[in-house]
């Protein structure tokens, strides 16, 4: 379904059974709630769109569209911007600006001597822009923190920020949410998604010399060239004004540095990943389930994939939101940390070290003896455990949780981030079994040493059955993200890389199931 792609508010109980005695067994633990977040077609962003460069043709088409543009008559131009107008600028927040924006990125093809009424300029702007569905083709692997606004509810509710997997045309993944409420009791419900989508103004930020280092050396950038740009980092100018652009720091290379014939591939390879760092505002008035982030940089050109969201306590009591996703390039995949205050403001960098080398990092709520921790899957195949001094650069992984039931035969990882129980830290897995089947299930580690495993649930928490067992990529479920409220473990799940579901799960019953670790 359509529109706000929601179905029902109210529960049942867990419906099927699950796979075998012991898919039954845990599954009795689980209340699927009818509740379910389909892909909704009529969210659209307006997007550059860029006639024959997106299938790889040697000339750009842009000169000849523009030529014909500017050859309309004066009357029709009008009559066709009156239509767009009409037609989309009640589904694009800023539509007009939008078109003035694309406009200016052909203006360098407008003929200097050409008179270009605003009507034309929108006009032009239309001939770049493009329609874009995210959810065209699915949502999928959500994650759910505390949302920063819990006002106005009754007691015993808690309001849910959800973050989405959106795919749209070309399986191309942004990053969106929705609003849900929990409680009070085992009740859940799904705020309207209204409005329209905003993909935020990208606004400059620096780098320090530390961090940009790290990232550096993590992509074999360490030499002479590398430091003396670095060296432009820190101390900062004197007139302390901000260089995203880091072009003080290029221009101090020396000059017989820059001679070097390696030198000019050396300083293409330090801005591409300078510019790898980003920040996105979106509107002050916006809503959760408005905003959308979209791919902005190289390493994510073809999506990012799977957020894992967590609400993060710093010792001082101060809290603000982070996910690590997946940014892939069409060919290589790369972690990146996502930093918010409060949900509207963004901060995308990427993570460097030996265990950021793989998919499915998730952070830790809190620093553990004063430092960062992580889940990570560094082999491919197993869990591991890694740190951090600063959140951004990551040690080597130590083993963890590898596949060792007959659900986890052919690999093993996390489904978000733990959570915190006074027995220890509640991890949920997902274990890939035979015929390629997703499943979700559960360990225990330690709260003080989270690298100790005490116990695992010796059977899948939750196995698709049913209709779980259809989707774009069937007998999958798999989530990214819970939290625990009032005593229930809530988990929000993907199925079969398509749609969404919301599950619950008496915590207290859940770690009576969990047998000793070997």
């Amino acid at each position: 379904m359509t529109g706000s792609g929601v179905t029902g508010s109210g529960v049942t109980g867990s419906g099927a059974a699950g796979s075998g005695a012991a898919g039954a067994a845990a599954d009795e633990l689980v209340t699927r709630h009818r509740w379910a977040l389909a892909p909704d077609s009529t969210r659209v962003v307006a997007k550059l769109f860029l006639p024959g460069e997106e299938g790889g043709e040697p000339q750009s088409r842009a000169a000849g569209i523009v030529d014909r543009a500017l050859a309309l008559p004066e009357q029709e131009v009008d009559s066709l911007v009156t239509g767009l107008l009409d037609r989309f600028e009640a589904r694009h927040l800023d539509y007009r600006g939008i078109l003035a924006r694309h406009a200016a990125v052909v203006a360098s093809r407008v003929p200097a001597s050409a008179e270009v009424s605003a009507a034309r300029t929108l006009l032009l702007g239309a001939c770049f822009t493009a329609e874009y569905a995210v959810e065209g083709a699915a949502v999928t692997n959500p994650s759910a923190v505390a949302h920063p606004d819990q006002s106005g509810l009754p007691p015993g509710a808690l309001r849910l920020a959800l973050s989405l997997r959106a795919v749209g045309e070309g399986h191309l993944s942004s990053i969106g949410f929705a609003v849900g409420v929990i409680g009070p009791g085992p009740t859940v419900r799904l705020e309207p998604r209204t409005g329209a989508l905003t993909t935020g103004v990208a606004v400059p930020v620096e780098w320090t010399a530390a961090r940009l280092r790290a990232v550096l050396a993590d992509h074999g950038l360490d030499d002479e060239v590398t430091r003396a740009v670095l060296l432009g980092l820190d101390p900062p100018p004197p007139d302390g004004e901000p260089d995203p652009d880091l072009s003080r720091a290029f221009a101090g290379v020396p000059a017989d540095l820059l001679s070097r014939p390696q030198a000019p591939g050396i300083l293409a390879g330090i801005r591409g990943i300078a510019g790898s760092l980003r920040r996105v505002e979106f509107p002050p008035d916006s809503a959760l389930a408005q905003r959308v982030l979209w791919p902005t940089v190289a390493s994510e050109s073809h999506g990012m994939e799977d957020a894992r969201f967590v609400r993060f306590t710093t010792p001082d009591g101060a809290v603000d939101y982070r996910a690590t996703y997946t940014a892939y390039d069409g060919t290589n995949i790369a972690p990146r940390l996502l930093v918010s205050p409060d949900l509207r403001v963004f901060t995308s960098s990427p993570l460097a070290g030996p265990a950021a080398r793989n998919k499915g990092m998730a952070l830790f709520p809190r620093l553990v003896h004063g430092r960062h921790l992580a889940l990570c899957r560094s082999d491919g195949e197993s869990s591991g455990l890694t740190a951090s001094d600063d959140g951004q650069v990551w040690e080597p992984a130590r083993a963890l949780h590898g596949p060792r039931v007959a659900a986890e035969l052919l690999q093993v990882g996390n489904c978000g981030s733990p959570v915190e129980t006074a027995a220890g830290w509640l991890m949920l897995t997902h274990g890939v079994g035979p015929m390629r089947t997703y499943t979700i299930g559960a360990i225990l580690l330690d709260l003080d040493d989270p690298g100790r495993v005490l116990a695992v649930l010796p059977e899948p928490l939750l196995a698709p059955t049913g209709q779980e067992r259809e989707g774009y990529v069937p007998n999958v479920v798999y989530s990214c993200g819970s939290l625990i409220h009032d005593g229930l473990l809530w988990l929000p799940y993907g199925i079969g890389d398509s749609r969404i579901a919301m599950a619950s799960v008496p915590v207290d019953r859940l770690l009576a199931r969990l047998v000793p670790a070997a």
